[in-house]
């Protein structure tokens, strides 16, 4: 079977493959000729990963799918969500996505102390943040199917580790004292969100 993947990331790829395993064919937009920028401008995962997957089954008539990522920090009122690989500009660069999210929430960090020690009646400033995955799974019919994971865990205080990619060096998963960039792909993917809402798909799929 083949299935179109919306994504040119090699790290997203190998991992779709490795979970969809035997008789599937992944192949990406750029190796059917589709270069141009896929339009994703929902303001929700759902409603991204959506746009992008009847984008590129309107453009192939093959099964496809797409998935949208955020990453959610309780301090930051669950910034930067939608926004998770624009936090810093277009340029989706990620040491300055990880520059701005560990500053705002240092300066948030501080003001809810001060508040604290001028007697305001104000919550506990966390660390505790979750990355959050839909897909978006369309078949032969043109029928969209959703699926989603989530990981919890919390933001490092420094980047750790050269693993990964996006905000990894500063996501520590639960029950791991390691952020992602430290764990390795294997370990991971074993955990992450996308592979759960992978691993649903490919469940589906299968069925």
């Amino acid at each position: 079977m083949k299935i179109v993947f919306a994504t040119g990331n090699p790290g997203k790829i190998r991992e779709a493959a490795e979970i969809l395993g035997e008789g599937f064919e992944l192949v990406t937009p750029a190796s059917l000729g589709i270069k141009e920028d896929i339009p994703e401008t929902g303001n929700t995962l759902r409603a991204n990963s959506l746009q992008k997957a009847e984008y590129l089954y309107k453009k192939t008539g093959l099964p496809c799918f797409a998935d949208d990522s955020g990453l959610e920090v309780d301090i930051l009122g669950g910034a930067p969500g939608v926004e998770t690989a624009r936090y810093a500009g277009p340029e989706r660069n990620a040491d300055a996505n990880m520059d701005k999210l560990l500053s705002e929430m240092a300066r948030r960090e501080k003001e809810a102390a001060m508040a604290r020690t001028n007697g305001l009646s104000t919550a506990k400033a966390t660390r505790q943040a979750r990355f959050r995955t839909c897909v978006t799974f369309i078949n032969e019919k043109g029928e969209p199917h959703f699926f989603e994971g989530v990981m919890e865990g919390h933001i490092a205080n420094a980047r750790a580790g050269k693993g990964g990619f996006g905000y990894d060096p500063i996501f520590v998963p639960d029950g791991y004292a390691k952020t992602n960039a430290q764990l390795g792909e294997a370990v991971k993917n074993s955990i992450s969100h996308r592979g759960k809402a992978l691993r649903a798909m490919a469940e589906y799929i299968k069925q």
